[in-house]
């Protein structure tokens, strides 16, 4: 088994609000390891981008971490100081977010932030580093990196916004990046360009690659293991194939029954999971999902699940997940 880069280890986060404390993320587990991909997918609203701004360190004013921490390199990386934050990020730990326009500032052009970006890569000039981003700016799809560095985020589409900040990810060739839904603005075919750069470069630098989204074929093309969140909880985890041809958990089948790309016929209306999440301000008792799910009993309403092995490193978190009427 290859090294592990990152781990999340009992994790939980919680934001302070008007109505309480909103427990966003409730004592979330995983590992990133050299060399893999892994898939982080769920509803909106179930933890996904809380769990992905802690792993850079980058959680909100009124957020808190009520248990566990983010490791890397040996140490919490929610517990360093800012100095120790800003040599992290970018080089070592980098993220590719979800709305590009907030990964540049609008008063400077592209090349100028591209080339800032590289500050702690030593013995380049302006000018190499200015001829690197083009060259990486070309690598993610932009046909005409020169002009683009010349221009500010605002003259660029929102396919171009969204391969710029990918480009301003992967300058620095981190071990550790988090794409959150990195292929959201682009088309299918520059989907596909990207899919096949995470690749290569997952091969070309060994580094560890989190996907972050709610898009089950990214993960299916790019991941070899998948963690999936509902109401700030992962209660399913496995590899990949296994947990996408034999999911354990309801929320799981559910999440894979909507799934446009599982429908064989044509469907007049596109099917939804009932209900609706859980008020995280004063969390179920029993399992999260019970509110939502035709198999919930009162044992599920009143005891939380335990994480159940089902088979080797595939684990879920339900009551019935070693039995046939967890299975699809």
């Amino acid at each position: 088994m290859s090294e592990t880069l990152l781990k999340v280890d009992d994790l939980s986060i919680a934001y302070a609000s008007e109505q309480g404390a909103l427990q966003a993320l409730r004592h979330a587990s995983l590992e990133a390891r050299a060399g893999e991909a892994i898939g982080i997918v769920g509803e909106s609203g179930c933890g996904k981008s809380t769990l992905a701004s802690a792993m850079i360190n980058l959680l909100a004013s009124n957020a808190r971490v009520t248990s566990g921490g983010v490791i890397f390199g040996g140490r919490d990386i929610l517990s360093v100081s800012g100095e120790e934050k800003r040599r992290l990020r970018g080089r070592h730990i980098a993220m590719i977010f979800q709305d590009p326009m907030t990964s540049f500032n609008p008063v400077l052009t592209i090349g100028e932030q591209l080339v800032d970006f590289q500050d702690q890569r030593e013995g380049l000039s302006k000018g190499e580093k200015r001829a690197e981003a083009a060259a990486m700016l070309k690598r993610v799809g932009i046909p005409d990196p020169e002009r683009c560095l010349s221009r500010f985020v605002h003259e660029l589409s929102g396919g171009m916004r969204q391969r710029a900040a990918i480009a301003a990810a992967l300058l620095m060739t981190p071990e550790v990046l988090v794409a959150d839904e990195p292929t959201t603005a682009l088309d299918v075919t520059m989907e596909a360009q990207i899919i096949h750069l995470l690749r290569e470069l997952r091969r070309d630098y060994n580094g560890a690659i989190v996907i972050v989204t709610h898009h089950l074929g990214l993960v299916g093309e790019l991941c070899d293991r998948v963690y999936v969140m509902y109401a700030g909880e992962v209660v399913e985890e496995g590899s990949t194939e296994e947990v996408y041809h034999n999911p354990r958990h309801p929320y799981t089948q559910a999440l894979i029954a909507c799934d446009p790309a599982h429908l064989h016929d044509h469907a007049p209306v596109l099917p939804t999971i009932p209900g609706r999440l859980p008020d995280l301000v004063t969390p179920p008792m029993g399992c999260s999902f019970a509110g939502r799910c035709a198999r919930a009993t009162g044992h599920c309403r009143s005891v939380a699940p335990a994480h159940v092995e089902v088979s080797p490193r595939h684990f879920a978190r339900c009551h019935f997940a070693q039995r046939n009427e967890a299975r699809s």
